[in-house]
C-alpha cells in the first residue's frame, strides 16, 4: 500500500528549480507521483514503502543541489523564516543602493568614486546576494540552470567588468575604452530582487495562514483526570481513554465522547455554522472546537494523526502541494526557459558587439545582462501554486476541503451536478413529518413513543425523538413484545397499544377504518392501535434538508444542470425532487448502476460533479470528474471525493464550485500576464526598440520589472482570500 510524505525543500527560487526537483523524485524507484510546490517549498511524494523510503527521497532531492530534510513525524507545521532571513540582507542592499546613487554626486576624483563604489558593492555581492551565486554554482555542477543562473551571470558579468575597470583604469584608457562602471546596476538589481523575494515570502506566509490557524486550534496543555485529581499535562502525553475536563471558554484538545456535564460548543471550524451545538452525555466532541459556558468531562477516543483536525490539516497541506493539469504547460515551458534565455542573451551580446555603437563591448554586455535579469521566470513559477494555495486555504476556512489543484480545475469546469438523494438532498434519517389522530383527544404520538422506547428500529427511534422534541413525557410500559419487520406491542396505562405496519394490523384482526388510512403518507405510514381499534397513524419520512432547495436554485443560476439519482422508489424520488426544484430524476438505481449513470453523462460530453455521502456512492464519486462528499458520510465516500463539505448541507456545493471557478480565473490571469511579461519584455531588453526609437532598458530597470511581475502574481492570487 502506497504512502504519502511531504518533504521540506530549501533553495528553490523559480519554476525551473521546482521542475528539476520534481523530475528527480519522479525518476526515483518506487515513486508513484511527485509534486513540488514552489510556494510552500515542499515536495509531496506518493511512494511504495517496499521500494523506497523518505530518507532515500531526501537523498534524491539533495543530489539535485537543493536542501531537504526528513519530515517530522507530526504535522505541527514549521514556521516560514524566509521573510525574516531576507530582511537584514534587503536592508543592507537598499542602503548600498542609496549610497551608489549618492557617491557619484560627491566632489571626488573619478578613480576615488570607483573605488568607493567597489567597496560598497562587495558586501552586497559577498553577503546579501551570495546565495544567488552559490545556488547558480550548484546548478552548474548538476548540469542545469535556473533563475539564480540568470542573476549570477548577469550581475557577475557587470561586477567583474566594473571591478576590472576600477583596478586597471589606466589600461582601459590607454586602449581607448572609457572607464565606465556598473556597480549601481549590480547593487540595484540585487536589492530589487531581494525586495521581490521578501514580499513573496511575506505573501507566502499570508497564503499559509489557513494551516497556521488550524494548527493553532490545538491547546498546548490539557487538564486530565488522574486518580480523581486534575493534572495539567502537555497535549502530546494524552492517551486514548484519558478523561479530560473542559471549562468554559476552553478549546477542546482532542476527539472524544462526553461522560458528564453539558455545554454548547462552537463547531464553526468544522461546519462553518456559527450556531453552537449542544453537547450532553454520549455526544461526540471534536478537537479544535470551542467550548461555551458549560463544564463537562469527556473520554479521549482519538489522538495524533487520527483526530479530525489533524486529518483536515493533512488534507489542506496535500491540497496545497498538488498541481492542476493547467500547471503542466507552465512546467514544460519553465524546464526549457532558462537555457533558451541564456542563448538569447548570448545572441544579443554578439549582435550588439558586431553592429552596436561604440563602445560596442560595453553596450553588448549591458544588453545581455538586461536580458538575463528581465527573463527570470519567477512570475511563471508562482502563477499556479499561489492561487491553489490561497484557494484551498480559503476553502478550509469556509468548511470546504479541496484536495488540490486538479480538483480546483475539474470542479470549475463542471456542467452537470448529480445529487444523491438520501443523506445529501435529504437528512438521511427517519423523521416524523405528520401525526394523524382519528380523535383529537388521543395522544397517539405519546403512546407510540412510550411503546417504541424499548425498540431499536430506526422508525421507532424517529417516533421517540419526535415525542421528546415536543416535550412529551414517555409513560412506563409492560408486556413489551417486538415483531421484526412489522412493529411492537405493549401495555401502557392499562391499555394495549400496538404500533406497526398494515401486516401487523391484519395479523391482529384490526380493520383499517377509514380504508384509506395512511394512503396519502409522504413516506412510511406507521399505525397506532389502542385496545384493538385504529387510533391514527404517523407519517415518517426522510426530511429534505432546509438548505437543499436554495442550493439547487443557486446551482441552476450558475448555468449548471442538476440531476437527482436514488435507489429509492419513483414516488418518493419525484416528491423530493419536486420539493427542491429538480426536474431530472433517476430512481430505483442500484449502487453499481450509479456509476453507469455518471459515465453516461460523461459520454455525452458533460463534466460531471457527483455529490454523495454513502458507501454506495463511492463508485459514482470516483467515476465523476469531481466527487463532492458530505463529511457525515462514510470514510470510503470521503476518500473517493476530490472535495469534502465539512458542513452537512448542499449550500456548500455552490459555494465550493464558485470558489473553484474564481480560482481557475485567477490562475489563467496569472499565467497570461506571466507569459505576456516574458514575451514582451525580452525583445525590449535585447534592444529591439533601439534602432527606431532609441529606447532601451537598463539592468536595474529590468530587475524592477521582474520583481513587479512576481509581486503582481502573488497579489492577484491573494484576492482569493476574500472570494
Amino acid at each position: 500500500m502506497s504512502q504519502v510524505v511531504t518533504i521540506p525543500v530549501t533553495g528553490m527560487t523559480c519554476a525551473a528549480c521546482s521542475a528539476r526537483v520534481e523530475r528527480a523524485l519522479r525518476d526515483s524507484p518506487g515513486v508513484e507521483t511527485a509534486n513540488v510546490n514552489l510556494m510552500t517549498s515542499e515536495a509531496t511524494v506518493e511512494f511504495s514503502p517496499s521500494a523506497t523510503s523518505p530518507e532515500t527521497l531526501v537523498a534524491a532531492v539533495r543530489a539535485t543541489g537543493y536542501g531537504a530534510e526528513v519530515p517530522a513525524s507530526d504535522h505541527s507545521g514549521h514556521h516560514d523564516h524566509a521573510a525574516e532571513d531576507l530582511r537584514p540582507k534587503l536592508l543592507l542592499s537598499l542602503v548600498a543602493a542609496a549610497l551608489v546613487m549618492l557617491l557619484p554626486m560627491l566632489p571626488l576624483a573619478p578613480s576615488t568614486v570607483r573605488f568607493l563604489l567597489l567597496g560598497v558593492t562587495l558586501p552586497v555581492i559577498g553577503w546579501a546576494g551570495r546565495h544567488f551565486y552559490s545556488r547558480a554554482w550548484k546548478a552548474f555542477r548538476h548540469h542545469s540552470a535556473d533563475m539564480n543562473t540568470l542573476i549570477a551571470v548577469g550581475t557577475g558579468a557587470a561586477f567583474l567588468s566594473s571591478a576590472g575597470v576600477t583596478l586597471a583604469a589606466d589600461w582601459f584608457t590607454t586602449h581607448g575604452i572609457p572607464p565606465h562602471v556598473y556597480f549601481e546596476a549590480v547593487v540595484w538589481i540585487i536589492a530589487l530582487i531581494l525586495l521581490g523575494n521578501h514580499l513573496e515570502a511575506r505573501a507566502r506566509g499570508k497564503a499559509s495562514e489557513a494551516i497556521r490557524l488550524l494548527i493553532g486550534l490545538r491547546p498546548a496543555e490539557v487538564r486530565v483526570l488522574r486518580q480523581d485529581r486534575e493534572v495539567v499535562i502537555p497535549l502530546e502525553q494524552v492517551q486514548v481513554g484519558d478523561e479530560i475536563v473542559i471549562r468554559p471558554g476552553e478549546r477542546i484538545p482532542l476527539d472524544g465522547t462526553v461522560l458528564n456535564g453539558s455545554s454548547a460548543v462552537d463547531e464553526s471550524m468544522l461546519s462553518g455554522e456559527p450556531v453552537p451545538v449542544e453537547k450532553t452525555l454520549g455526544a461526540s466532541v471534536t478537537g479544535g472546537t470551542l467550548n461555551g459556558l458549560g463544564t463537562f468531562r469527556f473520554r479521549v477516543t482519538r489522538i495524533g494523526e487520527q483526530t479530525v483536525l489533524a486529518r483536515i490539516i493533512r488534507a489542506v497541506k496535500e491540497a496545497q502541494g498538488s498541481k492542476p493539469p493547467i500547471q503542466r504547460l507552465a512546467d514544460r515551458i519553465s524546464a526549457i526557459f532558462v537555457p533558451v534565455v541564456i542563448s538569447i542573451a548570448i545572441a544579443t551580446f554578439v549582435i550588439w558587439f558586431d553592429v552596436g555603437p561604440a563602445p560596442a563591448y560595453l553596450h553588448a554586455m549591458v544588453a545581455a545582462v538586461t536580458v538575463l535579469i528581465i527573463a527570470c521566470p519567477c512570475a511563471m513559477g508562482l502563477a499556479v501554486p499561489t492561487a491553489v494555495m490561497v484557494a484551498t486555504g480559503r476553502g478550509a476556512g469556509m468548511g470546504v476541503l479541496i484536495r488540490g489543484g486538479e480538483a480546483i480545475e475539474l470542479a470549475s469546469k463542471a456542467t452537470v451536478v448529480i445529487l444523491d438523494k438520501t443523506g445529501t438532498v435529504t437528512e438521511g434519517r427517519a423523521n416524523v413529518v405528520g401525526v394523524h389522530a382519528l380523535s383529537d383527544s388521543t395522544p397517539i404520538l405519546q403512546l407510540a413513543a412510550s411503546v417504541e422506547h424499548g425498540s431499536e428500529h430506526a422508525l421507532g427511534q424517529a417516533i421517540v425523538t419526535a415525542a421528546q422534541a415536543g416535550g412529551l413525557t414517555l409513560e412506563p410500559v409492560e408486556d413489551f413484545a417486538a415483531f421484526p419487520g412489522r412493529g411492537v406491542m405493549a401495555k401502557s396505562g392499562g391499555r394495549r397499544v400496538l404500533v406497526g405496519n398494515r401486516q401487523l394490523l391484519l395479523e391482529n384482526g384490526v380493520e383499517l377504518d377509514p380504508a384509506g388510512a395512511g394512503a396519502d403518507a409522504s413516506g412510511t405510514a406507521v399505525f397506532v392501535v389502542i385496545d384493538g381499534k385504529l387510533a391514527g397513524w404517523l407519517d415518517i419520512a426522510d426530511r429534505v434538508r432546509p438548505t437543499s432547495a436554495a442550493a439547487v436554485q443557486e446551482l441552476k443560476s450558475m448555468g449548471l444542470e442538476v440531476v437527482m439519482i436514488t435507489g429509492d422508489n419513483w414516488e418518493t424520488a419525484r416528491r423530493v425532487a419536486h420539493e427542491v426544484g429538480i426536474e431530472k430524476v433517476r430512481a430505483e438505481v442500484l449502487p453499481e448502476h450509479k456509476r453507469d449513470a455518471v459515465a453516461q453523462f460523461q459520454s455525452e460530453g458533460h463534466v460531471v460533479a457527483m455529490v454523495g455521502d454513502g458507501i454506495n456512492d463511492a463508485p459514482a464519486l470516483a467515476q465523476a470528474d469531481i466527487g463532492i462528499a458530505m463529511s457525515s458520510g462514510s470514510d470510503i465516500a470521503i476518500e473517493a471525493g476530490g472535495i469534502t463539505l465539512m458542513r452537512n448541507d448542499l449550500a456548500g456545493v455552490p459555494r465550493a464550485l464558485r470558489l473553484t471557478r474564481r480560482a481557475l480565473d485567477v490562475i489563467r490571469q496569472n499565467l497570461f500576464w506571466a507569459f505576456i511579461y516574458n514575451l514582451a519584455c525580452i525583445p525590449i531588453a535585447a534592444g529591439i526598440l533601439y534602432p527606431g526609437l532609441g529606447l532601451r532598458l537598463s539592468p536595474a530597470m529590468a530587475a524592477a520589472a521582474m520583481a513587479i511581475s512576481s509581486i503582481s502574481v502573488v497579489t492577484n492570487s491573494l484576492r482569493l482570500r476574500h472570494a
